[in-house]
């Protein structure tokens, strides 16, 4: 989970949504307290399923430990097969914009001609 967290590209996803919802949490008082009750929420289910999962997850250790190191090595090829992963959001979007519009350029030369 960290390795994918530490992604670029999932970084800055991250970032932006979380830009994204304090913006939206700040824009109105109810908006401010219906995201403060789900968050409670949130952090209250969290907090009594880990103590229930605490003692499976002890047993299961060694699997999950297998199944981490089988994840991390399949992340580290997905890396280096698509490098797209190492670019934060924002420059992937300008990219693709300026794919788009030179394609479109294109098409519209092609078809004046």
């Amino acid at each position: 989970v960290n390795q994918v967290a530490n992604l670029t590209l999932v970084s800055s996803a991250c970032d932006m949504v979380s830009t994204a919802y304090a913006s939206a949490k700040d824009s109105h008082p109810y908006v401010r307290s219906v995201c403060d009750a789900a968050e409670a929420g949130v952090k209250s289910v969290t907090e009594a399923t880990a103590s229930c999962v605490q003692p499976v997850l002890t047993t299961l250790e060694p699997h999950v430990a297998a199944a981490s190191e089988y994840a991390s090595k399949g992340l580290d090829k997905l890396g280096e097969t698509l490098p797209l992963l190492q670019k934060p959001v924002d420059q992937i979007i300008s990219d693709t914009k300026e794919l788009v519009s030179s394609r479109v350029a294109d098409a519209k030369d092609a078809v004046s001609s």
